[in-house]
């Protein structure tokens, strides 16, 4: 019966009791909503993966991510959000569009503030169609512009899911 005992103590003190079970499990709802952040981008992906890694230290101590951690991924989140302004203008642009819809379609990604996660899908589109009509460009221009700017926005949905994943390993690499 004491050997039992003795296994169960120990199991509840290797697990339990352990502060980086709880900083790990406190960290996943900030991860996985960060994830769904990204493909659904009402919620701010990458920043909500970074609060996660956050949550984790500020339970099981600093000892393990350390500040250079922390400066590489405000680098990575910073660089996920260029790359998610910058792949809808480059979708634009692959598909013949001008400055103006270029403009149009991240000017256009704020309409989430206004249709809610709706917005983002739909506001590149519209703006980069409105930017086009505005310069003067016929319909088909602007149509193609538009489309552009939905590819490019899945284009930057997927750099950005490449960037999570590498900071979700690197954070998991730290941590194991």
């Amino acid at each position: 019966m004491q050997s039992v005992f003795d296994w169960l103590s120990s199991l509840y003190t290797a697990t339990l009791a352990s502060p980086q079970l709880w900083a790990f499990l406190a960290s996943l709802p900030f991860i996985l909503a960060g994830l769904v952040g990204i493909v659904f981008p009402a919620l701010p992906g990458t920043i909500l993966i970074l609060c996660g890694f956050v949550a984790y230290a500020l339970i099981a101590g600093f000892d393990v991510l350390h500040g250079w951690f922390f400066v590489g991924q405000v680098v990575l989140v910073g660089l996920s959000y260029l790359i998610d302004f910058l792949a809808t203008a480059f979708g634009v642009k692959m598909f013949g569009g001008s400055k103006a819809a270029a403009w149009g379609a991240v000017l256009g990604s704020l309409l989430i503030f206004v249709l809610g996660p709706i917005g983002i899908l739909v506001g590149p589109l519209l703006g980069a169609i409105v930017g086009e009509l505005l310069m003067g460009e016929k319909l088909k221009q602007a149509l193609h512009s538009g489309v552009g700017s939905f590819l490019g926005f899945i284009g930057g949905v997927g750099a950005k899911l490449i960037i999570a994943g590498f900071m979700i390993s690197w954070f998991l690499w730290m941590i194991v």
